[in-house]
């Protein structure tokens, strides 16, 4: 018995297919990855500007030391603004709960360790860098302790995020994720197993 043309059509439709796993994963969408990139770059212009008043080889180099004041104050009050307009953002807030969770597999202990600390770090800095700046509002013994945690705070920042760069610099994969928002399944397989888990399940239920 032949069969007749197109008889093979019903009997394949009605077969699910498995979807395929992609060779490469969506990690980060464009909202964090701008938010990122934009808070990247006022954290390096507060680090440059501070450089800039606190060496004097780089203060006599560089020069107007007013300008440089001004730029370093705006660019650190302006710090928080990426996060809060990150948060319109339903991927940016699905991550900020997976880095508030312990057990979330997308990001590392110490992605998510360094996270929470910039995060202390920079309402500290912003809160003793406006008592440094309105010193007609605010007595001396509040503007000599803000100096004072705010001078070794940055300090710390800077080493924390030099840290952060090297590591940046030592992992390819993980700048193109945070460049292109995706990142090769075999990097991610073995840097975050747990999290390429949850996709395939994902994907499988589709």
């Amino acid at each position: 018995m032949t069969s007749t043309p197109g008889s093979a059509g019903p009997t394949a439709a009605a077969t699910p297919r498995r979807p395929e796993h992609p060779s490469r994963v969506v990690r980060f969408t464009r909202p964090e990855r701008w938010v990122h990139r934009t808070t990247a770059a006022l954290v390096l212009l507060c680090v440059a500007t501070a450089a800039c008043l606190y060496v004097p080889q780089l203060a006599e180099l560089v020069g107007r030391r007013a300008l440089v004041v001004t730029v370093h104050e705006w660019s650190g009050v302006l710090v928080p603004a990426p996060f809060l307009a990150g948060l319109v953002s339903r991927s940016f807030r699905a991550d900020l709960r997976r880095l508030n969770r312990a057990r979330s597999p997308k990001f590392n202990r110490g992605q998510k360790a360094y996270a929470s600390w910039l995060a202390g770090a920079v309402l500290v800095m912003l809160g003793t860098g406006l008592v440094m700046w309105f010193t007609h509002l605010t007595p001396l013994l509040w503007r000599t302790s803000s100096t004072f945690v705010h001078d070794w705070l940055a300090l710390a920042v800077g080493i924390v995020l030099a840290g952060h760069i090297a590591k940046a610099l030592a992992d390819p994969e993980a700048r193109r994720g945070m460049r292109t928002g995706s990142v090769e399944r075999r990097w991610a397989d073995l840097n975050h197993p747990g999290w390429t888990e949850e996709l395939r399940k994902e994907l499988d239920h589709e």
